[in-house]
């Protein structure tokens, strides 16, 4: 009998640590028009889609859990949704300018130039165009406001040229999650505000 009871306790442990290490089933957000969901599966995978406006993305990984802390790894590698396709050293301001079919998504992209430690924010017009006004800057960052994620670095300062011509990657409408870490709260997930979800409250509450 004491055998018996000493293996129900040791299943029930085992159970419980494994529940405190995987998560399983959909946890859903929503905030006016913006619908996202994560889907977990115990075997340490996760697979999500958001939907906000015009901007529809998803992402996919793996997770780990430590403690009530809920860590995710997309499938994307963050900081590489720009491509440089051309950079040269001109006569003027350092400008750069973004390359692609789709206007959606030349405009909008936000430009962080540094000089020493002082940034200087910088958005494309409809063209694609960022006109720095700046003679020269030592790191250049660029990322899209319609599909945040970590910025994409395109100078630094060993870099000489001033001239940048660079183009929207597919991975874009992923998600890195980098850097954004989620608190397990009974059946609640929650994060701070982020690149990603610029909101308070921000809670995935898990499906019935």
């Amino acid at each position: 009998m004491n055998k018996l009871i000493l293996s129900f306790s040791l299943l029930f442990l085992t159970s419980v640590i494994m529940s405190q290490k995987s998560l399983q089933g959909e946890y859903s957000f929503r905030k006016m028009e913006l619908v996202s969901a994560f889907n977990f599966t115990p075997d340490g995978k996760f697979q999500f889609y958001y939907s906000y406006g015009a901007s529809d993305r998803s992402a996919s990984g793996t997770y780990t859990i430590e403690d009530n802390v809920l860590k995710l790894k997309s499938h994307k590698e963050a900081g590489k949704d720009f491509k440089i396709e051309k950079q040269e050293k001109r006569v003027g301001n350092t400008r750069i300018k973004v390359v692609a079919e789709n206007k959606v998504l030349t405009s909008g992209v936000l430009c962080v130039c540094q000089v020493g430690d002082t940034p200087h924010e910088f958005r494309s017009n409809q063209d694609g165009v960022i006109d720095t006004e700046l003679k020269t800057c030592d790191n250049i960052f660029v990322q899209h406001s319609y599909f945040p994620d970590i910025y994409t670095q395109i100078k630094d300062k060993q870099n000489a040229n001033n001239y940048f011509e660079i183009s929207p990657q597919q991975s874009l409408v992923e998600v890195s999650f980098k850097g954004i870490d989620f608190v397990i709260q009974g059946n609640v997930l929650t994060c701070l505000p982020n690149y990603f979800l610029p909101f308070e409250n921000i809670e995935f509450t898990k499906s019935d």
